[in-house]
Formats: structure tokens, C-alpha cells, sequence
């Protein structure tokens, strides 16, 4: 309990009380009411922008990443032979650092050395300036998590959902003459609707929190391409030692979330399927 006093409630308390004052670490905070908040939302150049294109990141990294995990755990519950190495194999990358993976990708991602672009030359392309044109530089952030995140956790708690799907349903929907197809989606996906609302909850508030891959490879560039929400608040609050307007984001942030996850709780009455009700 202490230690939870200490380092979690303790500097939450002081964050939101250093939202209210302008605060460089150097001199004591002045209070200043809702100043950061007027200047995020009317004088910050970069808030709306950062924030839509953190959105925008994550319309396409959670669909992706959550179809994707779905599939692998759908594969991996097909009992194949050698199920324990794929499983191995397919949740490494989530396993590996952030920092690791964000440095192996930047020279996967080099424009003349690295090995993408090279075996893009075999065939005759003209690889692109993956981290250094503002165009493909969203595309390479993407591809990045998406191959460090499918595999890992949520592909997990799918296929745990998967082996508790009950299978005299399952037979029972192949005896009335139901295929493959028709079985997963009218018999497969109702039970393990819990799992995918909760990898979704997981999923939305993981992309929006993006940040590390951006900070390592491209520092938000080039021309602010991947400048996302994340990444704003940690230049302003430990880059420019604007603390008290950094924890003015950071609150904002934490209504931005709270606005997404009670929106798809809300929303998941229509189509989430709980065996007990």
C-alpha cells in the first residue's frame, strides 16, 4: 500500500495539481487555473494535429492487429503438428524491447542498406525512403507494431478463448449442415465476443499510447509525420521542462481514453454475447 501511495496515487495527485500552474522544475509552480488547457485547445499549433494523427494510427493498427491476432490463435487452435513452436515463434517478437525492436526496423528500413530495400531491388522496385519520407513514414511505424503486437498477448487470450469455445455446439452446427465458415461466425465468434471486446478495449488504448517506436526512429519526423499525442506530451513535459502544461495534456489524454473505453462499453450491449445472462 505504501509503495502504491508512493508511486502511482502520489504522482497522479501531483500531476493534476501541476495542470493548474506553469511549472519548469527549476522555480517553484505558479498557479495559473486553466491557462495550459486554453493553450492546448486554442494556441498549440501541434495538439489537434498529433491527436488526430494518433487516431488515425490507430483506426488502422487496432482492426489489424486484433484480425490479425484472431487469425494466428484460429491457426494454432487447429491442433496442428508443431503448435508449440509456432506459438514460440509468433509471440517472440513480443517479447523483444521496444528500444530493440524500434532499432532493428530503422535499418530494416534503411533507404539504401537495408535489407528491405535491397531484395525490393532484385525485382525491379525502387524501394522507398521508408523513415525519412514524410509519406512512409506513418506505413513503417505501422508495419512495425503490428509485427512486435500480433503474436503477442492478444493472440494468446484469443486462442485461451478458442479452446473454451464448447465443441457440442460446434458439432451440433456441423450436423445441421453448418461449414466451416458458417460455424465460426455464427457459433465461434458470439462465445468468445467477451475476449475480442476486451483485446479491443486493450487494443485501442495500446495504439493510442503510441510512442516508443516514434521516439527512436523518427523523433515525430520527418516534417511531424509521426508526431504522435504520446510523443507531444514527453517533448513538452521532459524536452522543453514545461511540466505544468505537459501534465495539462496528460489529463487530457486520460479523457480521451476514458471517452473511448466507456463509448465501446457502452456500445458492446449490442453485439457481446455472455453465456451467463
Amino acid at each position: 500500500l505504501l509503495g502504491l501511495a508512493i508511486f502511482w496515487v502520489g504522482p497522479i495527485i501531483a500531476s493534476f495539481y501541476f495542470s493548474f500552474t506553469e511549472y519548469d522544475v527549476l522555480t517553484p509552480p505558479k498557479w495559473v487555473w486553466l491557462q495550459n488547457y486554453q493553450k492546448a485547445f486554442f494556441d498549440d499549433q501541434l495538439f489537434w494535429s498529433s491527436l488526430w494523427r494518433t487516431l488515425k494510427y490507430s483506426l488502422i493498427v487496432v482492426p489489424l492487429g486484433l484480425t490479425g491476432s484472431l487469425a494466428l490463435a484460429a491457426l494454432l487452435n487447429r491442433g496442428i503438428q508443431g503448435t508449440n513452436v509456432y506459438r514460440t515463434m509468433f509471440f517472440i517478437p513480443h517479447l523483444a524491447p521496444a528500444v530493440a525492436t524500434a532499432m532493428l526496423w530503422k535499418w530494416l528500413f534503411h533507404p539504401s542498406l537495408g535489407p528491405i530495400n535491397t531484395a525490393l531491388g532484385w525485382v525491379g522496385i525502387e524501394g522507398p525512403g521508408w523513415m525519412t519520407r514524410k509519406e512512409w513514414a506513418m506505413p513503417a511505424i505501422i508495419i512495425m507494431n503490428l509485427w512486435a503486437s500480433i503474436g503477442g498477448n492478444a493472440m494468446l487470450i484469443f486462442l485461451a478463448a478458442l479452446q473454451g469455445v464448447p465443441q457440442s455446439l460446434l458439432e451440433a452446427a456441423q450436423i445441421d449442415g453448418a461449414g466451416g465458415w458458417a460455424r465460426f461466425r455464427n457459433v465461434t465468434l458470439p462465445m468468445i465476443s467477451p475476449t475480442i471486446l476486451f483485446n479491443l478495449v486493450l487494443g485501442v488504448i495500446g495504439a493510442l499510447k503510441v510512442f516508443t517506436a516514434a521516439f527512436v526512429t523518427t523523433q515525430g519526423g520527418p516534417a511531424y509525420a509521426t508526431w504522435f499525442y504520446a510523443l507531444h506530451i514527453y517533448q513538452n513535459a521532459f524536452a522543453y521542462f514545461r511540466l505544468g502544461y505537459g501534465s495539462a495534456l496528460a489529463w487530457i489524454f486520460v479523457v480521451v481514453l476514458l471517452f473511448f473505453t466507456y463509448t465501446q462499453m457502452s456500445l458492446s450491449r449490442r453485439w457481446v454475447y455472455y453465456a451467463g445472462e
